[in-house]
């Protein structure tokens, strides 16, 4: 696999009181190999002071940047601190980090610059509402009419990226609903992409960010976005 590489697992946190211990006791006790930053987002709930208590290594958003700019956060975070590989995990317990090695396997090797966690490769574990199924494979196909790009899960926040790419996404991120976006980023600077299976679980405490309403917006939203991008890449070439 090559020279060992410095690995930071950036895990973006709105609202995680409920489940960010278990998420941070688990890297800690049995992937100690990982680096990690939490991006505390403007939390409301307690959050902060869970983190603080615990003395977990973390970056506290003054205000509520939304999932794009904490995640950006980390990003400009691991250029800061010249990591190798970053690798975005949710805070509420969903990515399972003992699949963190296959996510960055493909990196390691050569073989990508960006890799996808994806849940829908072997159907194993939680596979979400049917509803967002049926966006998240709307939007897979809009991606692949726009790039040639063919991904199943175009909504994972499961996913690692080489130093290139933390260099782009530094400075380069979609600030809101981000993950097919960035993927759209990744084709413009030509980056290859590989989506690997995973096992995600549903979430234990809390609650997500995103009802029915938010749904609608995220489908029109992320919609308008892809294209509009897939227009200025075409520009741009």
């Amino acid at each position: 696999m090559g020279e060992w590489k410095r690995v930071l697992l950036i895990i973006p946190a709105y609202n995680e009181a409920e489940n960010i211990e278990k998420v941070i006791d688990r890297i800690s006790t049995e992937f100690p190999q990982y680096d990690y930053v939490i991006v505390n987002d403007g939390s409301i709930d307690k959050t902060e002071k869970v983190c603080k208590e615990k003395g977990y290594h973390v970056l506290n958003l003054p205000i509520n940047l939304g999932i794009g700019g904490a995640v950006q956060t980390g990003y400009r975070y691991a250029l800061k601190q010249d990591y190798d590989i970053a690798v975005q995990i949710d805070g509420d317990g969903q990515h399972d980090v003992a699949y963190v090695s296959e996510v960055i396997r493909p990196l390691l090797e050569g073989e990508a610059d960006v890799v996808i966690g994806s849940r829908f490769l072997k159907k194993e574990g939680f596979q979400s509402s049917v509803s967002r199924r049926i966006g998240i494979y709307l939007l897979g196909k809009l991606i692949w009419l726009c790039t040639g790009e063919k991904i199943k899960d175009v909504t994972s926040g499961f996913r690692a990226v080489n130093r290139k790419f933390i260099e782009i996404y530094a400075q380069d991120y979609p600030s809101d609903y981000p993950e097919p976006e960035a993927i759209i980023t990744a084709v413009m600077y030509g980056g290859r992409i590989m989506e690997v299976p995973v096992v995600m679980q549903e979430r234990e405490g809390g609650e997500s960010s995103i009802n029915f309403w938010k749904s609608v917006y995220y489908m029109i939203k992320v919609t308008l976005a892809i294209l509009v991008k897939r227009i200025s890449y075409g520009v741009r070439r």
